[in-house]
């Protein structure tokens, strides 16, 4: 009897990323079959029973098809914006003044503490919309923008909500130790006990967050604060991961490896010892070109130390509202190899296989592979770079998620 599926897509070329495959694991001519929203098939069409079934049959005209797109870093919960203070910095004004004035992420803060869950979704979803709009299927959403228990837990609330108002895969990750907030006076050591004491473990009860973040710098928290939240993020059963070595080189990327995080994100100043060590831990090292366009950053993240020390690297939009107001992946992957001379296969690869293993779900999707979740994203273009070259073009013919 002949094998029936739920969907067959046919006459297509495929990028699968598999690991072990050279390049995007490239198929001229290939299929893929699903069944009850997973892959069963995805190879050479030559090799596919001639005789399978399906409901449903989609003729892909030699269309190319890639795994969905995975945007692995985002803020994308909030309230507010920041489009004023970006007006006064184009106007002159320093970001002391413009902190002064109200602005900064204490006026995110303000923002975010003031709006409902429902108002922090309903201004959430246009910016979802559009990372979904460019085929990307999984997101990950961090709260921060709260800095006390009740609107930590509202923000990752609503970023668990979005993934039942929308097709897509929604990864949280608990950001209390991101800034000080006001009310702490200044002692960053009592705000990291309320976080550690009070704020992970009621976030680790209600299951509200996949992982747990932190922001170590100087302008942020310490080496022993940072791991301090991550020990008793250990003793909750939660992963890590680290905005490390954005301004200034503290050990960010050698502490997320000893902690073995799923990865550090920025790294604009993680030296070759750093690398290693993430190399070491399979942590991967997670670019963010948009922040580092937004704020006119002038150090770029060590590419070619990563690629000779054998690390891991994905790309993500880092969406938020004051370094990284960005909602395109298409765009990022431009950045990437743009401003930090990325290979076309880095940048597709870091929005696919490696932003998957970024927050812990490679088993599960960012490869076209038979067992994995049936996310595509199908395109009109005659090859992968285009994803890449094109600026503010979106060649996306179709979106599955699920097998739908």
């Amino acid at each position: 009897m002949a094998e029936r599926f739920d969907r067959i897509w046919h006459n297509a070329r495929l990028a699968t990323m598999r690991a072990d495959r050279p390049d995007l694991g490239e198929i001229e001519l290939g299929v893929i079959a699903a069944l009850g929203g997973r892959i069963v098939y995805a190879g050479a069409q030559a090799d596919f029973p001639a005789d399978a079934d399906a409901i449903e049959r989609i003729d892909c005209d030699g269309r190319w098809i890639t795994p969905g797109l995975i945007d692995c870093h985002t803020h994308l919960v909030y309230g507010g914006n920041r489009a004023h203070e970006f007006e006064l910095r184009l106007k002159g004004a320093s970001y002391e003044e413009v902190a002064r004035a109200g602005g900064g992420i204490v006026s995110t803060v303000a923002a975010t503490r003031r709006a409902s869950e429902a108002d922090l979704i309903a201004s959430a979803l246009p910016r979802l919309d559009a990372l979904i709009a460019e085929g990307v299927t999984t997101i990950e959403i961090k709260s921060g923008y709260g800095l006390d228990t009740e609107t930590e837990m509202r923000q990752l609330a609503a970023a668990r909500n979005l993934g039942r108002q929308r097709p897509v895969a929604i990864r949280t990750s608990f950001l209390g130790a991101h800034a000080l907030p006001v009310e702490a006076d200044g002692d960053k050591d009592r705000y990291i006990d309320l976080v550690c004491k009070e704020m992970l473990p009621a976030v680790a009860r209600t299951g509200l967050a996949d992982a747990v973040d932190a922001f170590m710098e100087g302008i942020a928290f310490s080496a022993d604060q940072t791991a301090r939240v991550f020990e008793t993020a250990r003793g909750l059963g939660l992963p890590v991961k680290l905005h490390a070595d954005q301004l200034s080189n503290l050990g960010g990327a050698a502490l997320a490896a000893k902690f073995s995080a799923l990865s550090a994100d920025h790294l604009e100043h993680t030296d070759e010892a750093g690398a290693a060590a993430m190399a070491r831990s399979g942590t991967v090292a997670v670019l963010l070109p948009g922040a580092f366009y937004f704020i006119r950053e002038t150090q770029k993240p060590p590419v070619e130390t990563f690629r000779e020390a054998g690390v891991h690297m994905a790309l993500a939009t880092d969406c938020n509202p004051g370094s990284s107001p960005l909602t395109s992946l298409l765009l990022a992957m431009n950045m990437g190899a743009t401003l930090f001379r990325m290979t076309v296969a880095e940048c597709i690869i870091g929005v696919t296989r490696e932003g998957a293993r970024a927050l812990g779900v490679v088993d599960e999707t960012g490869t076209l592979e038979a067992g994995k979740w049936c996310d595509l994203a199908i395109w009109d273009i005659e090859r992968p770079a285009e994803l890449v070259y094109r600026i503010g073009f979106n060649p996306l013919h179709r979106r599955v998620w699920r097998g739908q």
